[in-house]
């Protein structure tokens, strides 16, 4: 659900937001709200109240609420960056930790944590210094790339993205939510909904001011709403769990030179390719490496 909303999310915010070069799916600060509904009444709720949160964003834009994102002090511009980096940071800290033949959690040591914590040097290093060398090349995406060869090639014993779990999978289909379409239901989504429409708008607007400020340019607020709407409610339609804007990603991109919209219908494009035909290849690459790039 995850990797449907991270495609459909990325290219329809791409196509109708109103920030171009802002890359957008699914994101950890929506599904943190999400997990009690699922748990409580069941994934097919989630699909209504996202789509219900789709609504409520456009609703946002047509009474154009996203001009109100300009009035936020930048101190708090400063940590929201800030703070997303050190909270994608510490989620990595538990790649240094390894299952036991008790099955108990512990640290890594000895040799398998000198081997772990020279490639992460290695690819701060290349993060680092390549954009002072040349800037006609992505430095996130060569770090992952020679890192994960130089893994591959020399067969070093380090956890990928396939320990964790499988990327493959196929198009997504149309799916209307099972749910009794009465009062009843629109009372167990309503604040869900209310809440993930607020969550999405407050960090998509944040990260477009960012991008403003980035870019010295003026994106559009209430026209992000819109697209931000629209992506979440087709979303929650195709099985998708939802999402806003992506500050890591966002950065990554727009660091990397891409600053029109066709950079976000790419990475959605790219990342529906890479779970119909290249599932293989990814699940190969170590996690940390590209939570690293979002950090850096």
């Amino acid at each position: 659900m995850g990797l449907y909303a991270a495609f459909m999310v990325g290219i329809l915010a791409a196509i109708f937001g109103g920030r171009p070069g802002m890359i957008s799916g699914a994101t950890g600060a929506m599904a943190v709200v999400m997990v009690a509904l699922v748990a409580e009444h069941g994934v097919e709720y989630l699909f209504a109240a996202v789509v219900l949160t789709g609504l409520f964003q456009m609703l946002a834009g047509v009474l154009r609420l996203g001009k109100f994102i300009r009035i936020v002090p930048h101190p708090v511009m400063l940590g929201f960056v800030n703070g997303l980096a050190i909270v994608i940071f510490l989620a990595q800290l538990q790649h240094f930790q390894i299952i036991s033949p008790d099955g108990v959690k512990e640290w890594l040591s000895g040799n398998a944590l000198v081997i772990f914590a020279s490639l992460i040097l290695l690819t701060i290093a290349i993060i680092h210094f390549l954009p002072k060398l040349t800037s006609s090349f992505p430095a996130a995406l060569a770090a992952i790339m020679v890192v994960s060869l130089l893994v591959i090639g020399l067969n070093l014993d380090t956890v990928t993205v396939g320990d964790l779990a499988s990327i493959e999978g196929g198009l997504p289909s149309f799916h209307l939510p099972a749910v009794p379409f009465n009062l009843e239901t629109l009372i167990i989504i309503l604040p869900y909904s209310f809440v993930l429409a607020a969550i999405g708008l407050i960090e998509s607007l944040l990260t477009l001011s960012l991008i403003d400020e980035v870019t010295n340019t003026r994106g559009r607020g209430n026209r992000e709403c819109m697209g931000q709407g629209i992506a979440n409610t087709v979303t929650g339609l195709f099985g998708g769990m939802g999402g806003c804007a992506m500050i890591g990603q966002s950065m990554i991109n727009v660091n990397s030179g891409g600053r029109q919209r066709l950079s976000g219908v790419a990475a959605a494009l790219f990342l529906l390719m890479f779970i119909l035909f290249a599932s293989p290849l990814i699940e190969r690459i170590s996690p940390w490496r590209l939570s690293l790039a979002q950090v850096l």
